[in-house]
C-alpha cells in the first residue's frame, strides 16, 4: 500500500512539474504551419523566420488603425535587409475584419502598398485563437490584444521581449528604437 501512495504522489508532482514548465515554456514559439494569404502557401513560421526580429501584428480594414499599415510597411522596407519581418494577421477579434482571403491582400496592397507577409484571417484572443497568438499570450504573462494593430516583438531567439498598444506608431517610435537595438544585438530594449 506504500508503494501505491509513493507512486501516485510521485506521478502527482511530476505532472505538476511538467504543467508548471509547460505554462512557463517560450521555447519553440514559431513552431507552427500557419496558411498564408500573401505571399501564398502553408509556411511553418520557424523554418521561414526564425534568426528574424518579427513584429507581429493583428490587423483589421476597418478600423481607425488602419492607417498604420503604411507605417508597418515602411518599418519593413527600412529595416527587412537586416532582418527584421513585419507578420499581419487580419482578425475579426473586434468586429472590424468583414474582408476575407484575396479581399484582405488587395485592400493593404492597393492602400498601402504592402509587402509584408500577411496571414490568412484568424482568431487572435481567447480559446479561438490561432496557435502562435496562444503561445503568444502565453509566453508574454497571457497578455492578449486589447484592440487591432496590437504589436508583439520578438527577438531573434523567438522570446516575445515587448508588447506596444494599439495606438503605438510604427514609425520614429519606441517601436523603432526596439528593433534597432535588437537588430544591433544590444543585450535588452528596456
Amino acid at each position: 500500500m506504500k508503494i501505491i501512495r509513493k507512486t501516485a504522489l510521485l506521478a502527482f508532482f511530476l505532472t505538476l512539474i511538467s504543467t508548471i514548465t509547460h505554462a512557463n515554456d517560450t521555447g519553440g514559439l514559431l513552431d507552427h504551419t500557419l496558411e498564408r494569404l500573401f505571399p501564398k502557401g502553408n509556411i511553418n513560421l520557424k523554418e521561414t523566420y526564425e534568426g528574424k526580429v518579427i513584429l507581429a501584428v493583428n490587423t483589421a480594414s476597418g478600423c481607425g488603425f488602419t492607417p498604420q499599415y503604411d507605417g508597418l510597411e515602411k518599418l519593413h522596407k527600412k529595416y527587412k535587409d537586416q532582418g527584421l519581418v513585419v507578420l499581419g494577421f487580419p482578425s475579426n477579434d473586434f468586429y472590424q475584419e468583414s474582408k476575407e482571403g484575396d479581399e484582405i491582400v488587395e485592400f493593404c496592397k492597393i492602400n498601402y502598398g504592402v509587402s509584408f507577409p500577411i496571414f490568412k484571417k484568424s482568431s487572435v484572443k481567447g480559446s479561438k485563437a490561432n496557435a502562435f497568438y496562444k503561445k503568444l499570450a502565453s509566453a508574454y504573462q497571457g497578455k492578449t490584444p486589447k484592440w487591432n494593430f496590437f504589436k508583439y516583438l520578438i527577438d531573434q531567439n523567438q522570446q516575445v521581449v515587448a508588447l506596444y498598444p494599439s495606438q503605438e506608431k510604427p514609425l520614429g517610435s519606441q517601436i523603432e528604437k526596439d528593433i534597432k537595438k535588437l537588430l544591433d544585438n544590444e543585450d535588452s530594449i528596456q
